[in-house]
């Protein structure tokens, strides 16, 4: 009933386009049939204002639309987000179609992700079914197999809007440049995004730099077949993130880490970490800045990177601009030092024991010990909070246990003889 309620009051919230009664009973009916398919409640009025076409169908019509989509056992949760982002799939006539050609791939197995991919873009390429189709006979010309073809499907979609002679031409300078056919295939199930890349416009010139760059054939073949999202990398990023890495000032334990797996896969590691903090709200010269700031960052994972800014955005309420002041910020244990001075903060900021604005700076520069003394150990019932000090806490001994028997000093028997040499040099003591 609260769920019922709650589409009903945003409907009329929404319902300034529509005064007519039988035009909102028809919202009504749609809620609930949309909500009968698993639309989240609080969704389902924005989704109609949005898509006024909505109106204009019958319902009977978009009901059995949606029960075909649903006969294409594909997962409610997928089907939901396919709708709310392509709501052009529930054409009764554009299914219809599809229903026909979808039984022609069942001899391909193929997997709801990509049934889904398949009908957002040729939806969105306006793209006929039985065109579609023949999209999915060309990569079987090319010589892939059923398998690796439902996986381009999945991994991108948008190939069926490749025509056949660029992904003819992608193939060949694969092979060209010394890739055998057989790993060909596995360079396109790691990054089937490579059949969409221009290989005049993209690829040769990419190939072009980094041998300018110094990096050998051999080096660059074998990285590409390793790591083949090397290929989807923009003209001009290997030589930024070279000279970022040739800047670096940090220790050298940090250095061997970063460099471990060669120059060429460091270059595509910092790439990462690039679009990783770009994709999170930084631009991109401020992204290469933390970078260099921070080069531990270069050498952590791309979600632990994430899952600490989230903390810092969402939790924390910071701006992600702040990094660039507090770039350590990034490079500290999560669990061990980010969590536990938060809480610290937070029930001393609660209990009114600070009197004056902690800033990020603040909770994460002090070393452990200072931070301790500042703002733990004043105040008992922090120690539960901050793990590292608590008394439940274990700290773990830096040395293994009966170690220090290894540099006591041996013990020899004492003889008679010994013990008349000792008196003797006693006496003339004496």
């Amino acid at each position: 009933m609260a769920a019922t309620r709650s589409i009903h009051n945003g409907i009329l919230r929404n319902h300034s386009l529509y005064f007519s009664t039988s035009c909102y009973r028809k919202q009504i009916s749609l809620a609930s049939l949309f909500q009968r398919y698993g639309f989240p409640s609080s969704q389902i009025p924005h989704f109609i204002s949005k898509n006024s076409f909505l109106l204009d169908s019958n319902i009977p019509v978009i009901e059995e639309s949606l029960a075909t989509l649903f006969s294409f056992r594909i997962p409610q949760n997928a089907l939901v987000s396919l709708i709310r982002k392509c709501p052009a799939v529930l054409e009764p006539k554009f299914l219809q179609n599809w229903e026909q050609e979808l039984s022609k791939l069942k001899a391909m197995n193929p997997s709801s992700s990509m049934i889904v991919n398949f009908l957002e873009c040729s939806r969105r390429f306006q793209l006929d079914p039985v065109e579609a189709c023949k999209k999915v006979e060309t990569l079987k010309g090319s010589g892939f197999s059923d398998d690796l073809v439902s996986k381009i499907l999945e991994g991108f979609p948008s190939v069926i809007a490749v025509s056949k002679s660029d992904i003819a031409s992608v193939i060949e300078f694969l092979v060209e440049y010394g890739i055998p056919r057989e790993v060909v295939d596995r360079v396109v199930r790691l990054y089937p995004r490579v059949l969409g890349i221009g290989v005049e416009q993209r690829l040769k010139p990419l190939i072009r730099e980094l041998k300018e760059l110094g990096f050998s054939v051999h080096e660059i073949r074998s990285e590409v077949i390793r790591v083949p999202r090397i290929l989807g990398m923009e003209i001009g990023e290997f030589s930024q993130c070279l000279r970022l890495l040739e800047g670096l000032k940090c220790r050298e334990a940090i250095k061997e880490r970063i460099f471990q797996e060669g120059l060429l896969r460091a270059c595509f590691e910092v790439k990462l970490r690039v679009d990783c903090l770009c994709g999170q709200g930084l631009i991109r010269s401020d992204a290469l800045k933390l970078l260099w700031k921070e080069p531990r960052l270069i050498t952590y994972d791309v979600e632990s990177i994430k899952k600490k800014i989230r903390f810092l955005v969402q939790r924390m309420n910071y701006s992600i601009d702040c990094l660039l002041h507090v770039p350590e910020y990034l490079g500290v244990n999560f669990e061990k030092q980010i969590v536990p001075r938060y809480n610290v903060m937070e029930y001393l900021k609660a209990k009114g024991a600070i009197g004056f604005e902690v800033g990020l700076k603040d909770m994460v520069k002090p070393s452990r010990l200072r931070f301790y003394n500042l703002y733990v150990k004043p105040y008992p019932k922090c120690e539960k909070i901050y793990e590292r000090f608590s008394g439940t806490t274990i700290v773990k001994s830096k040395h293994p246990p009966g170690l220090w028997k290894l540099f006591k000093p041996y013990k020899f028997p004492t003889t008679d003889e010994d013990a008349k040499n000792l008196k003797s040099f006693m006496d003339s003591l004496v």
